[in-house]
């Protein structure tokens, strides 16, 4: 039996130092207290590329060598995007205890009983390694851009699949010998399951990811370690299990379940693992439908203990409400928080035109055709245009404050609606203002 130590989807980058280097300091000190024999790292130990110099990096760096001083350390190459080729290539340079040895490409490598590590030539050992304590299949990203280059853009996803199932299946035979050899054999993998869920609860469907629970499990490795995916999952097949670790640390809101390292016990005919959980930052989402208020916020902090999480605010505004967010009122009432992020989404205003406005001869029929075409009832839109067009401004005004706001015109006849309205008298603003709503098609 061999105990490993899975961590996986560390992403050390500046923006994530904090959380990362909390995390993964914690997940070693545990690994080391509880005596594994191996450590393996499934992939994306970086965020994105980083410089050298960089405090992420030498974070990593630190923590690998502290790892490395207890035990020999395999490291999986992940999503090129945040481990660019040729990142991992310091790690097995470091003055360690233990050898670091980086998977970057298909292939699989023995851990041999004096801790150092054999790789394989081709894509998989013929006959099993005389003193191997485990063998290991490694699966790191594949380049689906070279595959493009071969099979066509369109092809390149679905072709991916079906060359690592067929590639999967052609290990089980050295897994066999391995097994019948009482050696422990295990996967180390980056990419997606289909079927498998996201950190935020979606379901990966569809045809064009690299892995299906069939073809892993075709390999004939008793456990697979798993990365890519943040949420810690698992699958069973006739004592044979394939798992993510999920990431080390919470990286994003949203994500509600526990954050670990997993630590496995595999022989050659069984394999077990538990999650270990990490420290990792509180999130709290706070949702609101229209403008956050003071005592919505207040409710919300007296329901939920946001002091020292990170918490994030939603709101959703119609346009005309856009400015009416008071955005330092939300930060002052969640200032026991660790960070507070703001998140606004304005609904547009959406008009619609009404088809035959244009040609009505006179505003009144605007009027009947605009509320034709949204459903208004035009009479009351009617009577205020005849006030308009034959009542001075303080005549309507006097009107209203009289109580009287809903009585029509009474000194003028009313015209043929089909006529041109007259020029309103006084200083000619009303008629300014309906010319212009006229010429935008308001009416």
């Amino acid at each position: 039996m061999i105990k490993v130590a899975q961590f996986s989807d560390l992403h050390f980058s500046d923006k994530n130092l904090e959380e990362a280097s909390r995390c993964f300091g914690f997940a070693v000190d545990q690994a080391i207290e509880r005596g594994v024999d191996v450590a393996v790292i499934s992939g994306d130990s970086t965020d994105h590329a980083l410089d050298v110099h960089s405090p992420a990096v030498e974070r990593l760096a630190r923590e690998v060598r502290r790892l490395a001083d207890h035990c020999p350390v395999l490291m999986l190459q992940g999503t090129f995007s945040h481990e660019p080729p040729g990142t991992l290539a310091i790690f097995p340079l470091l003055a360690s205890r233990h050898p670091v040895h980086v998977a970057d490409r298909l292939g699989q490598v023995a851990l041999t009983k004096d801790g150092g590590w054999q790789a394989s030539q081709g894509w998989r050992f013929d006959v099993v390694p005389p003193g191997a304590r485990a063998v290991f299949t490694c699966v790191p990203t594949v380049n689906k851009a070279t595959v493009a280059a071969t099979v066509g853009a369109t092809e390149a996803a679905e072709a991916v699949g079906h060359e690592l199932a067929a590639l999967l299946a052609g290990y089980a035979a050295i897994n066999a010998a391995a097994r019948a050899a009482q050696v422990p054999t295990i996967g180390v993998a980056h990419g997606t399951i289909t079927g498998c869920v996201t950190e935020h609860g979606v379901p990966m469907a569809g045809f064009d990811h690299e892995f299906t629970t069939t073809s892993l499990f075709s390999a004939a490795a008793q456990a697979f370690m798993l990365g890519h995916i943040h949420k810690h999952q698992s699958w069973e097949d006739d004592g044979r299990v394939l798992a993510y670790a999920g990431s080390i640390g919470r990286f994003h809101h949203g994500e509600l379940d526990a954050k670990g390292f997993l630590l496995w016990e595999v022989e050659a005919a069984a394999a077990r693992f538990q999650l270990v959980e990490t420290p990792a930052r509180r999130t709290v989402d706070l949702v609101f439908e229209g403008v956050p208020d003071a005592e919505q916020i207040a409710a919300a902090v007296r329901e939920v203990n946001v002091s020292g999480a990170y918490v994030r605010v939603r709101w959703q505004v119609g346009e005309e409400e856009r400015g009416s967010v008071d955005r330092e009122a939300i930060k002052r009432a969640l200032g026991d928080a660790a960070d507070v992020q703001l998140e606004g989404r304005v609904v547009p205003v959406v008009r619609s035109r009404a088809a035959g406005i244009s040609r009505a001869s006179s505003l009144q029929e605007k009027v009947r055709v605009w509320a034709r075409a949204t459903g208004s009832m035009d009479g009351p839109l009617i009577e205020r245009l005849e006030a308009l067009a034959h009542r001075e401004p303080a005549q309507i005004a006097n009107a209203i404050l009289a109580g009287d706001e809903e009585a029509g015109p009474t000194t003028h006849p009313v015209p043929d609606e089909t006529a041109p309205l007259p020029q309103p008298s006084g200083d000619g603003r009303v008629a300014e203002a309906l010319r212009e709503a006229e010429a935008m098609e308001l009416f």
